[in-house]
């Protein structure tokens, strides 16, 4: 160990041999012994490195003095003598040659920091700008952007569904929730609307409308509209068809549920007219289709449960999955081809 820890100190920078640090204290050292001791000296370095050789091989060590890191110091190679005349003239003839570099290292430092004081405020002002106008970027084009009236038309829609809570003592409302039945339980008689096999399909309890106060009556509709419009992937997602599932899967409906309040925010659709530029590309989908909101709602679901999949998740990874699914879809609605909600490369993973 101490061996080790021999070579380990003087293989640092700064740190002489033991002859050469052993001259340096003694400061007593004559000019006739200079090159006895020199040559002393080297039969140390060899002996030394010979030892660090054989140490490496003894390790297994493939390159020999690489792991231990040796640095060399030419400047402590040799022998100090205070009384050398010699050796003080080219001490001092290298520490000329060592100010004059510094000097020019430090002139040209002052060029180059003069040329970066003389431009910054200019540079600096466009980053600020840029920074400045990206994070308000949204608001400006609202503030300068005007709806076409088609747009301003479907967007109003589109709010009114929004405002509706569901409402089980409303007969549309238990209609739609008897026909959302139907398509998960064909053949499957309904005799009342709380029973324990609403759990089958993701609800949380025999109850479904205790679960609606988050996302309202549209997020029915949404589920709904996946039915009737995307038959397979409604069956396919609410029976987990498909990929390695996990042993706690996802609960269908109240994903669902989920999925239309992610869209909701992430379009801002209960402004008056979105702030985010997620929510500027999707009333151009509007202008060409009145049902873009419920189509996205289902590209929405199959893209999440197409990341659910990729990730391996379990249920306490929804909130995750989630984030990663709406990070995806807001991409893909900055994509400049897509003018039609249809042209959205997820699309492709609905099954109708």
């Amino acid at each position: 160990m101490s061996e080790a820890r021999d070579l380990r100190i003087s293989s640092w920078p700064g740190r002489g041999e033991s002859g050469g640090a052993a001259a340096m204290r003694s400061g007593s050292i004559r000019r006739r012994d200079v090159a006895k001791k020199r040559q002393h000296q080297q039969h140390q370095q060899e002996e030394m490195e010979e030892s660090v050789v054989a140490a490496a091989h003894r390790h297994g060590s493939e390159a020999t003095c690489e792991p231990l890191g040796i640095f060399y110091c030419p400047w402590q190679t040799s022998v100090i003598d205070d009384d050398d005349d010699e050796w003080r003239e080219r001490r001092r003839r290298e520490e000329q040659a060592w100010t004059q570099i510094f000097s020019k290292i430090i002139v040209q430092w002052g060029h180059w920091f003069s040329h970066i004081v003389a431009g910054s405020g200019a540079w600096v002002g466009s980053v600020l700008h840029r920074v400045v106008t990206r994070r308000h970027d949204n608001g400006a084009k609202i503030a300068d952007y005007d709806l076409t009236p088609i747009q301003e038309e479907r967007l109003h829609k589109l709010q009114q569904r929004l405002e509706v809570p569901f409402d089980g003592t409303r007969s549309e409302h238990q209609e739609a929730l008897m026909s959302l039945w139907r398509f998960a339980f064909p053949g499957c008689e309904l005799r009342s609307l709380v029973t324990e096999k609403w759990k089958e399909m993701g609800w949380q309890g025999s109850d479904p409308s205790t679960d609606f106060r988050g996302g309202g009556f549209v997020s029915l509709e949404n589920l709904l509209f996946l039915a009737e419009k995307y038959p397979k992937s409604f069956h396919r997602l609410l029976h987990k068809e498909g990929g390695k599932r996990a042993v706690w899967e996802y609960p269908f409906a109240v994903a669902g549920i989920n999925v239309s309040f992610m869209l909701i925010q992430m379009l801002d659709l209960r402004s008056a007219k979105p702030s985010s530029t997620s929510g500027l590309n999707f009333l151009k989908l509007l202008a060409e289709d009145e049902t873009a909101f419920d189509i996205l709602y289902c590209i929405a679901f199959e893209m999440m449960d197409y990341e659910w999949l990729a990730m391996h998740a379990t249920y306490m990874e929804f909130n995750a999955v989630l984030t990663i699914t709406r990070q995806r879809l807001e991409r893909e609605l900055s994509l400049k081809e897509v003018t039609y909600v249809k042209d959205l490369p997820a699309y492709t993973l609905l099954c109708q």
